[in-house]
């Protein structure tokens, strides 16, 4: 686990972690986790000095995938709040992020322990396909930012998605860049067909579903679409899968297989195909990561691959995604390091919950919180234009493409918001 973060001097000590010590460093603390010196009515993890927050992150799963990256970028978010003062006088005391295993058991004790044992004020950010400690959160009221790839981040009153809701519920809308990304890189969707492939999972279940509704509305026929490959283990044998896809569209290969599953099933289930002959294109959502081009093995299965991306790549010249980088050096201890998009998961958590909580002002509370979500908005972020509550029903719209090539990405379609569809 990380070191928690404690009051910082000056912006030049902000670089460094201080020891867990100074946890009480204003006033004896109170059976609720405030401390003397945070005034009455004082809510949870709030003190005079530093507002407590936590993370809940699948650092190792049985698949052997691992997020662990997303705990650093929330750390580099922490740290460079603390380093600009904190958020209304208060500095982030960042507990660190518990690793759930992907086990829904786990997810909900961790989601328990960070409220009972180490009474944060808030979970940012949650990054894991089993979010089984939802229901508790939000019955606790703790506002908890991650992304929202699960169902849980889409109606509950005190948890957000950094960049909104993908998975809505009737009502809701559809994030349209994966199908348009697509369409414009096969030069237009009409007369195209597409596969959508998912792990056997709530998760797997609801990306088929929206994504097939998507692709449909892009123009493309969804030639096949299906939540079937375990998500317990990785397949050895890929051949049933690859048989179906290959023969989907009457008989013929699809234009286009998209898969909506972590890196090792991708590498599987993409290795079998090219083996088989398919000449269409691949897509995943997860596999952009430098780390996966280590391994000549890795590289040449996800050769080709275009990786939707739902925030501005880390080769754009915005001098946001210039922070960003800063700030990760900064938490690595001023060591350059390959970035991953879970370390962006992590620190657009962490951004999206600062920003709130600044502007709930000095008076930090439960409902503070959330009176000041009720009408917050910003612009230009790396993940577009943000907007509260609507970001709990709708995402906020925008992604780009991109493509590993010869052992590299580069951009294929340019980050961009795209029109949202009504999800039905």
């Amino acid at each position: 686990m990380l070191r928690p973060i404690r009051t910082l001097a000056a912006a030049a000590a902000a670089l460094a972690l201080v020891s867990a010590c100074n946890s009480a460093a204003k006033g004896t603390s109170s059976p609720s986790g405030t401390s003397a010196g945070a005034g009455a009515g004082a809510a949870r993890g709030v003190s005079a000095g530093s507002i407590k927050v936590g993370g809940i992150v699948s650092m190792t799963s049985a698949s052997g995938y691992s997020k662990k990256d997303t705990d650093l970028g929330a750390k580099a978010r922490y740290l460079r709040a603390n380093a600009e003062g904190g958020v209304n006088g208060r500095t982030i005391d960042y507990t660190g992020a518990q690793d759930d295993g992907q086990d829904p058991a786990r997810n909900l004790a961790a989601a328990r322990k960070l409220v009972q044992q180490d009474k944060v004020f808030a979970v940012s950010p949650m990054s894991s396909v089993t979010f089984s400690g939802a229901d508790f959160l939000e019955q606790q009221k703790v506002p908890t930012f991650g992304w929202g790839t699960t169902p849980a981040f889409c109606g509950p009153k005190y948890i957000y998605g950094f960049n909104g809701c993908l998975v809505p519920t009737p009502g809701g809308t559809l994030n349209q860049t994966w199908p348009e990304g697509i369409g414009q890189v096969l030069g237009g969707a009409k007369g195209k067909s597409v596969a959508v492939i998912a792990n056997d999972s709530d998760a797997g279940k609801f990306g088929v579903r929206t994504f097939s509704q998507g692709f449909a509305s892009a123009g493309f026929t969804v030639s096949y679409a299906k939540a079937s490959v375990p998500g317990t283990a990785v397949p050895s044998d890929w051949s049933a899968y690859v048989k179906e896809i290959l023969s989907a569209n009457g008989g013929k290969a699809p234009d286009a297989v998209v898969s909506v599953m972590q890196t090792p099933n991708n590498i599987g289930l993409f290795t079998a195909l090219k083996r088989a002959g398919y000449q269409g294109l691949l897509s995943d959502p997860t596999d952009y990561d430098p780390g996966l081009l280590a391994k000549d093995a890795t590289r040449q299965a996800l050769d080709g691959v275009y990786v939707l991306l739902q925030f501005a790549p880390f080769e754009s010249p915005d001098a946001r995604m210039a922070q960003f980088k800063a700030d990760i050096k900064a938490a690595s201890g001023g060591r350059e390091v390959p970035l991953n998009m879970h370390m962006l998961t992590g620190y657009m958590s962490a951004d999206l919950f600062v920003s709130i909580a600044k502007k709930a002002g000095r008076e930090l509370t439960a409902e503070s919180f959330q009176a000041a979500a009720q009408s917050f908005s910003d612009t230009g972020t790396l993940v577009g234009d943000r907007a509260e509550p609507q970001g709990q029903k709708n995402s906020f719209g925008c992604g780009a493409l991109v493509q590993l090539k010869n052992g590299a990405y580069e951009v294929s379609v340019p980050f961009k918001c795209y029109e949202p569809i009504p999800f039905k």
